[in-house]
């Protein structure tokens, strides 16, 4: 695809992108969206709501890959009606946040709902822009420095209607426009469905763990690999563990070192990725009981509990803060136990101690009492191998997703003015 594109020299990117399709020289004629779209926004009112009835969208359910209906409130006829007598939103229409969350554009595909303190750009047939070229150009660059301009307000961000329709852009012809809105709509399309192959991946792991260890005082799970039928045993983490402990905050804040600090946000998928230094004399000293070793697990536990990963020799020499305990020298497969701690453990720690559910965090105390739900040694290296291939499996497709979004990023950034 790139190879029917041409690269424009510096000297006139001001009037057209870096990249562009073959065949396409003029340059893009500057034009306020107000021109060529009908601007509107929802209600900024708050309405009463029911329990049935028409959903009302707001910033929250507009989504990278469109609009999330999961979680929205609904409004009677009489407020959905009253609503639309200014902001009708029909198929094709283009919506993105104006309040909290700004941007976030997703083309309409249903027409049953209403919106709050959203923005809605309607194409007008005068001037013909194709909302699919509209759309990417307000995911692009370009968009987001008029924002991060223009947006005001202090903890709560909000842009004017009035800005937004006086936004000056740049349009190619309508030809050029078409050209770029299918392609970037092939793209999106790619990420599409790598999305909801990694859902689909995360939900089957879902599954499996919910089947594969026993639920609820049971003694077996319901699924298991064939030719173990023995009893699984209940064991306390702290009597199958030579040491849990954690770290601290380091005194030097810089950030800069030759040493490794893993914080529970480094931590993704079950793979570690640092981007935090400290200095090796911190290391070596006021940080020493912290010290990572190879095959040590981080388990975090505060904030958001039961993140897990396998500590691995190539990011070492490693340290790591109070979020995250270390568990070191356990008497169970390393995959095994990995799974069993991002699983329901600490769920069903929590359901055994309400009093813990009041606060995101967790006492070395009680990371030792733990109850790790356990089989003999070959059926938790057979378990741990099976979620270990999963997990990488997950992690494949995710870095896939990744590239794919990475490229186009750059696409947007050399394809728009």
């Amino acid at each position: 695809m790139v190879g029917t594109m041409a690269k424009i020299d510096d000297s006139v990117k001001k009037k057209v992108p870096e990249l562009r399709f073959a065949g396409f020289a003029d340059d893009w004629e500057e034009r306020k969206l107000g021109e060529f779209s009908d601007v509107r926004d929802g209600t900024h009112a708050s309405p009463k709501y029911v329990s049935q009835g028409h959903p009302m969208v707001t910033s929250k359910n507009l989504t990278h890959s469109g609009l999330d209906m999961a979680d929205v409130s609904f409004l009677t006829d009489e407020d959905f009606n009253e609503i639309n007598k200014r902001s009708k939103v029909s198929i094709g229409d283009i919506l993105f946040g104006m309040i909290g969350t700004i941007g976030n554009p997703v083309i309409v595909d249903r027409d049953d709902f209403a919106i709050k303190n959203v923005a809605l750009i309607k194409e007008k047939t005068s001037n013909p822009i194709t909302n699919k070229w509209l759309l990417q150009y307000l995911k692009s660059p370009s968009f987001n420095r008029f924002i991060q301009k223009e947006n005001a307000g202090g903890t709560q961000k909000f842009i004017a209607l009035g800005l937004i329709r006086d936004m000056k852009l740049r349009v190619p012809e309508f030809d050029e426009q078409q050209k770029i809105g299918a392609f970037f709509k092939k793209i999106d399309d790619t990420i599409a469905l790598h999305q909801r192959k990694l859902d689909l991946l995360k939900e089957q792991k879902k599954g499996y763990l919910q089947k594969m260890f026993p639920k609820n005082g049971a003694k077996v799970p319901e699924l298991r690999f064939a030719g173990f039928a023995d009893d699984w045993e209940e064991r306390k983490l702290g009597q199958y563990t030579k040491l849990i402990t954690k770290g601290t905050t380091p005194k030097d804040k810089t950030g800069i070192g030759d040493v490794n600090f893993v914080k529970v946000e480094n931590i993704t998928n079950g793979k570690i990725y640092p981007i935090n230094k400290i200095k090796q004399h911190e290391h070596d000293n006021y940080l020493k009981r912290s010290r990572l070793e190879e095959k040590d697990i981080l388990f975090s536990i505060a904030g958001t509990l039961g993140r897990t990963a396998i500590v691995n020799k190539s990011i070492l020499p490693a340290n790591t803060n109070q979020a995250l305990a270390i568990i070191r020298g356990y008497d169970f497969d390393t995959n095994f136990l990995i799974t069993s701690l991002a699983g329901n453990v600490v769920k069903e720690y929590i359901r055994r101690n309400p009093t813990v559910g009041a606060q995101p965090n967790l006492s070395l105390e009680q990371v030792g009492n733990l109850l790790v739900n356990t089989p003999n040694a070959e059926e938790q290296q057979k378990i741990g191998s099976f979620f270990k291939q999963l997990d990488n499996t997950i992690a494949l497709h995710q870095r896939k997703l990744d590239l794919l979004k990475e490229q186009k990023k750059g696409f947007l950034q050399k394809m728009f003015v």
